[in-house]
């Protein structure tokens, strides 16, 4: 089935298949992300960036997947600089910007956000994160990097560690490696466990699951540790958070008995949860997952923008 055209605000709207093409197209995109190739599929197409939340790496990215397919962008940064300061609602700021652009990102601190901008443009729209819920181009960046470095993603073991209840990036990508068969361990402190509603999801995938709240032990057979930090913002009691603030750390002793084709991803920003020293180590894969990010945006935005295919 073709993506042109479509939303993508969840990992769930697409398939498997959809997902290995994408991730294929990604590979075939490495040379123009690194501008040894030039290619322009997306020339006087203009690309809507709404973040109303922070962000380096995804907007960045995505910013330059578009400028490196021949597009253009208009980005919002601050929502404080827009007109919903005013008062202005959500469904009419993306309502004007369908206006202004041929597809939106969007990236905003409520759940369900990028469903709503989905209903009020009728342009493509693709979500950047929506507070505690979806960030599915997060989880296809996260994807390729452990294709690329196993070859294969059935089969793999994966620790999802740290903050499993408002992770939207563990959310997405655990529904996609259940997608895989591969299995899935769950690591975090006793506060931030992975939500019981998800836990049954994925089960229903017939997804591997298992807890172990012990770190080094969870290290040990993995093939994949997936580190993330414990996120602040999504807290609303200050004292909750300190709880469980720097309640893990991986460093090179955790890193001693880890197997040696062990790959270490972060969805970055990092905040003391992985110690520098592992950057030296060869089971650091967090900054090539970040510039992953632009060869399988740029194959996402050309999937849904790009010449539509004959058949598709």
């Amino acid at each position: 089935m073709s993506l042109h055209g479509r939303d993508v605000i969840s990992i769930r709207d697409l398939s498997r298949e959809e997902i290995e093409s994408l991730l294929d197209a990604g590979r075939k995109m490495i040379p123009f992300a690194e501008g040894t190739k030039v290619t322009r599929p997306l020339e006087n197409k203009i690309v809507a960036m709404a973040f109303f939340e922070p962000s380096t790496r995804t907007r960045l990215s995505f910013e330059s997947a578009v400028q490196r397919l021949g597009g253009s962008c208009l980005t919002i940064a601050d929502a404080g600089a827009t007109s919903m300061r005013k008062g202005e609602s959500l469904y009419d700021t993306i309502r004007m910007l369908s206006s202004y652009a041929d597809a939106i990102v969007i990236r905003h601190p409520n759940e369900g956000s990028a469903r709503l901008a989905a209903r009020a443009s009728d342009r493509p729209v693709l979500n950047a994160g929506d507070g505690a819920g979806q960030h599915p181009t997060q989880t296809l960046l996260d994807l390729a990097t452990m294709r690329e470095a196993f070859g294969t993603l059935t089969g793999l073991r994966v620790v999802l560690l740290g903050d499993l209840k408002y992770g939207r990036t563990v959310h997405s990508l655990a529904y996609a490696l259940a997608l895989f068969g591969s299995e899935i361990v769950l690591s975090s402190p006793e506060g931030l466990r992975f939500p019981d509603e998800r836990r049954v999801e994925l089960k229903q995938l017939g997804a591997r699951l298992t807890d172990q709240p012990d770190v080094h032990q969870a290290v040990r057979d993995a093939d994949v540790l997936y580190v993330t930090r414990i996120q602040k913002e999504r807290f609303g009691d200050e004292a909750e958070y300190r709880k469980v603030a720097g309640s893990y750390r991986i460093d090179a002793a955790v890193l001693a008995r880890a197997k040696s084709r062990l790959i270490v991803m972060h969805p970055l920003p990092r905040a003391g949860e992985i110690a520098p020293e592992v950057d030296r180590t060869p089971h650091a894969a967090y900054f090539r997952q970040a510039f992953l990010a632009v060869p399988v945006r740029m194959a996402l935005l050309n999937a849904v923008l790009g010449p539509a295919k004959r058949g598709g």
